[in-house]
């Protein structure tokens, strides 16, 4: 996997352990929803990539489906001046984070994300602003153009990062695996 240099290493102990192509923005959707699915309460989803990577896409698809019947019509707006936007979901609560504009970490932890992490799922875009700090139990998406097929603008490549031993990450390995 390629490094790029404005994205936040992993934390050590931290490996890819799956990757997927997708297509078109309609992939990143399905995929979206199929690992939605296998979310519970306590999971966090770290959604990394540079602007324009599909981050909010993916983020707003699973909402939508964690949401149940009639979540696909479901207003998700993007959390980028709110910081963060919490949903009531079939599954529980969502908290849906995008922290591009803090400077520090401790900001995150104002904004009561450390305690949701244990008790709602969370999906974090920019989580390089909690680096080095983030939680063992959560799983790193990282989106990037497909360096496959630098000629399609739409067509991205995801990684799951994540410790070892994750819990998370034996749940939605199998799911990536038949995207």
């Amino acid at each position: 996997m390629p490094v790029d240099p404005d994205l936040a290493a992993p934390p050590p102990g931290w490996r890819a352990q799956g990757h997927v192509r997708l297509p078109s923005p309609e992939a990143t959707g399905a995929l979206a929803i199929r690992l939605a699915s296998c979310l519970r309460p306590g999971d966090t989803l770290l959604l990394q990539g540079q602007l324009g990577a599909g981050k909010s896409h993916f983020a707003r698809a699973a909402i939508r489906a964690l949401i149940g019947p009639g979540g696909e019509t479901a207003e998700v707006p993007s959390p980028s001046f709110t910081l963060v936007q919490v949903y009531d979901t079939a599954a529980g609560e969502v908290w849906h984070a995008d922290l591009y504009r803090l400077t520090d970490s401790q900001e995150a932890a104002e904004l009561g994300l450390d305690a949701a992490m244990h008790e709602a799922i969370c999906l974090v875009e920019w989580p390089d602003r909690l680096a080095p700090d983030w939680p063992d139990t959560a799983v790193c998406l990282r989106v990037a153009a497909d360096p496959a097929d630098p000629a399609d603008p739409d067509a991205r490549s995801l990684a799951l990062i994540a410790p070892g031993d994750s819990a998370l990450a034996a749940r939605l390995l199998p799911v990536l695996g038949a995207a």
